[in-house]
């Protein structure tokens, strides 16, 4: 695997004409990478040092609306500059396009240049640094699942997404002669995000038609997060380059199973597995257990943070492999929390709730600061469920985006690892996309009522 790119080879790289366009990049409150394609020339001539953007991109929504309801922008204040100050330590090469690097960006107050508290990798990089202050370092990998369709964005937006149809006729769950007719988009994706210095491990068939896993190795939180939102971004568009589409929506047809995004979390000590103990039944330190505690505790407060739209909550149903209670269990993969590696230094805690519509920076932050919370409280951890997990009498996931933002509102526990000012702000992400659907008519409601009612 290439080392991420330093800057003095970049340079090299641009001197020889092999590098021509850099993508500078934000994370943006979705997920998504937004930002400008600079000459190569001009960035490592000055550009590298910072760009500007409009605020209104950490305010915003899928569509790029500006809606009101927000402290941080408003068309009463202008719609200002946020300065984009380029991490060179994230510079990559992006072997999909032709002569093209990448660097992310933290994204920094115009006058201050004190870094936006609501932009998704500040938030991240808080909850690392206070596990920093703690002794320990943060160990986490995401598992990135989507579907594959036969035909191209464009195609499937002219006919208004209507008659999709996936790449694939049936389950193609592991199965290996399904997936090598997919080869001609999996295979590209795997081996440019290697040459881009991301870990890939492996791509497998999901449970589904046309339904497709992408698993990157385990690193530290911000490099896993990184990983994450440039993976997403690279499948769709290497499948667009292949005249495919690709969709991270949780769930894009009822009678189809959805996409998650399960996230594994452990935490080291210089160097060891902090949540390992030997003498213990399942291998699990005391640390662990207070750690998953508060987990289960404040899955409630972070849901919306892992489920942030009104479609990812279709996803929570019964039978279909995604939990809907607020439970651990070892090796089990309806529950929301399941213990993985037990006995075994590898050991840690896979969480099962996030949808594959998440943002890995803002879910990972979460579950850092409901871990740390589990931690500080001292909390201790329930015996493990087992059997059907779907049945009993624990605490449910919220079913819904209304009842989501209205945990996320009231928790002190992320006030105060976050701020109130974060808080308040996704608070009203949630708000919009609430009032956005509450406008809109559905197919459902047409077919089911047109003539009838």
């Amino acid at each position: 695997m290439k080392d991420v790119l330093s800057f003095d080879s970049l340079k090299a790289q641009v001197a020889e004409g092999e590098v021509d366009t850099v993508l500078v990049c934000l994370v943006d409150m979705q997920g998504r990478l937004m930002g400008k394609r600079f000459h190569a020339g001009h960035f490592i001539n000055g550009a590298y040092e910072e760009t500007h953007c409009c605020n209104y991109l950490l305010a915003t929504d899928l569509e790029m609306a500006t809606p009101d309801g927000y402290a941080s922008t408003s068309w009463e204040s202008g719609y200002g500059d946020y300065v984009m100050k380029p991490d060179l330590s994230t510079l990559r090469p992006v072997p999909w396009l032709d002569g093209t690097v990448m660097v992310l960006c933290d994204i920094l107050d115009h006058h201050t240049h004190e870094e936006v508290t609501h932009s998704p990798r500040a938030i991240l990089k808080r909850q690392v640094k206070r596990l920093d202050a703690m002794g320990f370092d943060a160990k986490m990998a995401t598992e990135l699942e989507f579907f594959l369709f036969a035909k191209s964005f464009d195609e499937i937006r002219k006919s208004g997404f209507r008659d999709l149809e996936p790449i694939s006729g049936y389950n193609e769950d592991y199965h290996i002669l399904q997936t090598t007719k997919e080869e001609h988009v999996m295979r590209p994706i795997r081996n440019h995000l290697w040459n881009a210095g991301i870990p890939v491990e492996n791509s497998k068939g999901e449970a589904e038609t046309g339904q497709e896993e992408l698993n990157i190795k385990y690193a530290d939180a911000m490099d896993t997060a990184a990983y994450h939102t440039i993976a997403k971004h690279a499948v769709k568009e290497i499948a667009w380059q292949n005249g495919h589409a690709a969709t991270f929506l949780p769930k894009w047809n009822h009678n189809k199973v959805g996409s998650s995004s399960h996230v594994h979390q452990s935490l080291w000590q210089d160097g060891k597995p902090a949540f390992f103990d030997e003498a213990d039944e399942l291998g699990m330190s005391k640390l662990m257990k207070s750690y998953m505690a508060g987990l289960l505790k404040y899955a409630p407060d972070y849901t919306y943070f892992m489920a942030p739209y009104i479609n990812s909550y279709k996803r929570f149903m019964k039978g279909t492999f995604a939990p809907t209670r607020i439970i651990w269990s070892v090796d089990n993969r309806t529950a929301g929390f399941r213990l993985c590696g037990d006995g075994t230094k590898a050991i840690r805690v896979e969480c099962r709730i996030p949808g594959s519509d998440m943002n890995p920076y803002l879910a990972m932050a979460a579950m850092l600061a409901a871990g740390i919370a589990g931690i500080e409280e001292e909390l201790d951890l329930q015996p493990p469920t087992k059997g059907d997990v779907y049945q009993g009498e624990t605490g449910m996931i919220p079913g819904t985006l209304r009842e989501a933002r209205e945990t996320l509102r009231t928790s002190e526990m992320l006030r105060a690892a976050f701020g109130d000012d974060v808080v308040d702000h996704y608070t009203r992400a949630a708000g919009v996309e609430i009032e956005d659907f509450e406008r809109a008519v559905t197919d459902y409601e047409i077919q089911r009522g047109f003539e009838r009612a």
